[in-house]
């Protein structure tokens, strides 16, 4: 089957019609909400001092997809398809453990959602790359966004990080 890189959608069927459903399109761009949530981030300093990195990267995303409920519907690939909210306030208590995964991976990161049926928080680093911290550990979902919300909508698998 030939698939035409011309096409006017950059994501799947599946995972386009999930993010249009959430009120997603081409061109979408909060600049001001993302300027908000950068400056909130910003602000927030923990109570042992720890603060957010907040990257380029992560206003980019903020900006296009910030504020979504995304809403899988139909069987994932390989696991169930994540719902996802993507407001990066869900890791605004977690600078610590944000900087932590940073400092072990050689970047910055920042909160970008949450999964919201496992409250796994999903953040990205100063280069793009996307990530989801929860109870069971530490996964790449992908080298840009729109590889992220692919592994997350479609339900495919992700990469589990182990120490280098």
């Amino acid at each position: 089957m030939h698939t035409d890189r011309t096409s006017t959608t950059r994501f799947s069927v599946p995972v386009d019609a999930a993010l249009r459903a959430a009120g997603w399109q081409p061109g979408r761009w909060d600049i001001e909400q993302a300027e908000i949530w950068a400056d909130t981030l910003r602000g927030h300093t923990s109570p042992n001092g720890h603060r957010h990195a907040v990257s380029p990267a992560a206003v980019e995303a903020w900006a296009e997809f910030g504020g979504l409920h995304i809403t899988p519907t139909g069987p994932g690939r390989q696991l169930a398809p994540a719902a996802l909210h993507l407001d990066p306030l869900h890791g605004l208590h977690l600078a610590r453990t944000l900087g932590d995964l940073g400092r072990a991976l050689d970047t910055e990161i920042s909160p970008l959602g949450a999964e919201t049926d496992t409250q796994a928080l999903l953040a990205i680093d100063t280069e793009g790359r996307v990530y989801a911290l929860d109870h069971t550990g530490d996964w790449y979902l992908g080298p840009d966004i729109d590889h992220a919300l692919t592994t997350l909508v479609a339900g495919l698998e992700p990469v589990r990080l182990t120490a280098g």
